[in-house]
């Protein structure tokens, strides 16, 4: 076994998407830097919005002071059931892919604790949250014919298809503690302890020209596995203003991510063809979440929070790989911005609830050098969307309290449209970044670019019990 780090030249900020595994930057965004926010089908269907509303354990995933509003016992155990598509177009054609899972979601328990004395603390209360969600994401783009590669043996080939293949998981475990104060403040603060799994490769397929035959490549230092573990803190306040308004702030540090990986190299001049192991330590964006609520009468409630992110991914650097990926989110990651509304109304026993939310790009605009669908380089294109873009979330439930016993149901869709840079893998004598297959190297100076619709159609069903 071998620990190395990857070789990559110096380049401009813009042009480093060029030099890096896309998937290492999609994967630090997408997957470290993204807590799991899977509630219960409640939390799901106000669309995550319960910041200044607090009352139960998923107040652990916006503000911990949301424990303090709680005045009885629960507990409540969530079902997901997730459809995750693709949907990559690229030189006229389409691949579509669903990925669909059944997973535990969720699970919640608050215990309460009044405070049977003339002071003006009300309740001291704990609470416990785990959240867990599968990233599983397939994008497979179709080929183009006069996309055409000739091999130093004479042979050529035509681009048949590419795609990046995750598996994996990213889950969440918070514990924490909330107190009320005379029924006006309450404060929090919590724990978080993350888990995350990820299996990740970046193939492309050629045609040969002359007998048909179909030759599998792989990007240097892909597949790759990663098994990390992270811990963050956070705090958080929420004041009523008057019976019917409340205003809530929450502060989460960031995550600091430890992560064990290995990978395939390729064509090493020592080494040849092997695997290598090495160790990453990422801290993931500061984030401050401020909310605010209004509470009609027992009967409908609404609130909105607001997350900004304060700070950027940053890795512990060992290398020129953690060095060139400090320059990059330095030079164009843009500070988490996202906005969650979410409102019930109850109808005797009967809940009716609704949210929407939206997350901002976290890249500012990027210039590649791209491949145009008939073969020729186009060079210095700027995309505003490269890798990832903005989040469009809708979500709607419905709830039956039996007193004791409640039973919720949510669903929500989440889209998101982003163009989707591949085949890039430049070798020179300073790094090799090339597609390899066990008889041909494939070496490119520009991207092909598709563009992928991502649609999430998520289901959620919550059983609980108030004791």
């Amino acid at each position: 076994m071998l620990k190395k780090s990857l070789a990559i030249m110096s380049i401009s900020a813009a042009f480093f998407a060029q030099a890096q595994d896309v998937s290492v930057i999609r994967n630090t965004v997408d997957v470290y830097s993204n807590a799991p926010n899977v509630g219960s089908a409640k939390f799901n269907a106000m669309a995550g919005s319960n910041g200044a509303l607090g009352g139960d354990a998923n107040s652990l995933l916006t503000n911990p002071a949301g424990l303090g509003v709680a005045i009885s016992g629960e507990i409540s155990g969530t079902l997901s059931i997730t459809n995750n598509k693709n949907t990559s177009t690229y030189a006229g054609s389409s691949f579509g892919y669903s990925v669909n899972k059944g997973d535990l979601g969720n699970l919640g328990a608050v215990m309460t604790f009044q405070l049977l004395s003339e002071s003006a603390w009300k309740f001291i209360n704990i609470g416990v949250n785990y959240s867990n969600q599968s990233i599983e994401n397939y994008i497979e783009t179709p080929g183009n014919s006069n996309l055409v590669y000739d091999f130093p043996d004479g042979k050529s080939s035509s681009f048949g298809r590419h795609a990046y293949d995750r598996y994996g998981y990213l889950s969440k475990t918070s514990v924490g503690v909330g107190a009320n104060y005379n029924n006006n403040l309450y404060l929090g603060a919590g724990l978080n302890f993350f888990n995350s799994s990820i299996d990740q490769s970046d193939t492309a397929m050629f045609n040969s020209l002359s007998d048909g035959s179909s030759e599998y490549f792989s990007k240097q230092n892909t597949p790759f596995y990663e098994k990390g573990n992270g811990f963050s803190a956070s705090l958080g306040v929420i004041g009523k203003l008057s019976p019917n308004f409340r205003l809530g702030a929450a502060l989460e540090t960031p995550t600091f991510w430890n992560i064990d990986r290995s990978y395939n190299f390729y064509n090493d001049p020592v080494y040849g063809d092997d695997t290598a192991v090495e160790n990453r330590k990422l801290t993931t964006p500061l984030k401050a979440t401020v909310s605010a609520a209004f509470i009609a009468s027992k009967s409908f409630a609404l609130n909105v929070d607001y997350t900004l992110g304060l700070t950027k991914p940053k890795y512990k650097v060992y290398g020129d790989a953690e060095t060139e990926l400090n320059d990059f989110f330095k030079e164009n990651y843009k500070n988490l911005s996202e906005v969650k509304i979410g409102a019930e109304y109850r109808v005797k026993q009967f809940r009716l609830r609704g949210g929407y939310s939206y997350a901002s790009s976290p890249f500012d605009a990027l210039t590649v050098n791209r491949y145009s669908n008939n073969g020729s380089v186009d060079k210095n294109q700027s995309y505003s969307n490269l890798i990832l873009n903005d989040r469009n979330a809708l979500s709607v439930g419905l709830g039956y309290d039996f007193r004791s016993f409640y039973i919720d149901a949510s669903y929500q869709n989440v889209t998101s449209n982003y163009t989707n840079p591949f085949l890039y893998g430049k070798v020179d004598s300073n790094y090799e970044a090339g597609y390899y297959s066990p008889n041909h190297l494939i070496s490119s100076d520009a991207f092909a670019v598709s563009d992928v619709k991502n649609v999430r159609n998520n289901f959620f069903i919550t059983v609980g019990w108030k004791f």
